[in-house]
């Protein structure tokens, strides 16, 4: 074996924890992707001989790619109509070993990567690498050419953005008996039992994408529930629950006719979020060919 293949191998050994990374900090499956791909292509060019810690240097090169990607992006964001919501991961709600449990709790969910979209790269960054994936701030300070302190300061004020939002439930059975009965609820057309499953402060999020006409936030428990019951019986016969980013979901559709997939933030046992993923770009890496 070649010292090229030994390096490409080890790299392989790591992509998995460079891409969750990637995607914690980008909510975008393609866009981490990129950054991985984009790692592998810096350390090809490198001198790996001279690199004292490989697993360092990685995390490094990706977490400096993702900063800059996330710069980028918030200038392109300006011009974005509506909602962005990051991409859904999606799974299905077959497998309930323990340890599948286990990689479903340490999914990033959909909850907390809204919120890290109103971090500053560098907040999102500190606190991500931080407090998500441990890494010290003497690593992230030198990723992102500050002082420790700095990095310390930066995931604080991101911590405390993240503490400030509602605390999904961890139980994923309650979860999906909330969501069937959401879905219940729907499909009867019943009102009543909309609010009772809902919190009375829910947000439902559209995320639609550029081609299709804006639609701002619904927040309350009422209005949630007169937009569901509007939309119910065109949709609510192709819902299918999932898991989405690790807690309780809905896909819209088929893997190879994909219309839509629905996270839901389940809070004490009620709804306080909706998230809705309209933008096949968003959804392409989703789909199964026909």
């Amino acid at each position: 074996m070649s010292s090229r293949d030994r390096l490409a191998e080890q790299f392989e050994l790591s992509r998995p924890r460079l891409r969750s990374v990637a995607y914690s900090m980008l909510g975008s499956v393609s866009e981490a992707e990129d950054a991985v791909q984009e790692c592998w292509l810096r350390l090809d060019h490198s001198d790996a001989a001279a690199i004292d810690d490989l697993r360092r240097w990685l995390t490094t090169v990706v977490g400096r790619i993702c900063l800059d990607m996330l710069r980028a992006r918030k200038a392109r964001r300006e011009d974005y109509s509506g909602t962005w919501l990051p991409e859904p991961l999606v799974e299905e709600p077959d497998e309930d070993g323990p340890e599948h449990q286990a990689e479903l709790a340490d999914s990033v969910g959909m909850a907390l990567l809204v919120v890290l979209e109103s971090l500053t790269p560098s907040e999102r960054l500190a606190f991500v690498l931080h407090d998500v994936f441990a890494l010290p701030f003497e690593e992230i300070a030198q990723i992102m050419d500050r002082r420790p302190e700095a990095a310390r300061q930066l995931a604080s004020r991101g911590r405390r953005r993240v503490q400030a939002a509602p605390r999904p439930d961890s139980d994923l059975g309650l979860q999906r008996r909330v969501v069937d009965a959401f879905l219940a609820a729907a499909r009867e057309g019943d009102f009543d039992a909309l609010l009772g499953v809902l919190a009375p402060d829910v947000v439902l999020r559209f995320d639609l994408g550029r081609n299709l006409s804006p639609q701002g936030p619904l927040v309350g428990a009422e209005p949630v529930a007169r937009h569901v019951l509007s939309t119910a019986p065109r949709y609510v016969a192709l819902a299918t629950p999932v898991v989405v980013n690790g807690s309780a979901g809905v896909l819209f559709g088929s893997r190879d006719r994909l219309i839509s997939v629905l996270s839901c933030t389940v809070v004490d046992g009620h709804i306080a979020a909706l998230d809705l993923v309209v933008d096949p770009d968003k959804l392409r890496h989703l789909s199964i060919a026909p």
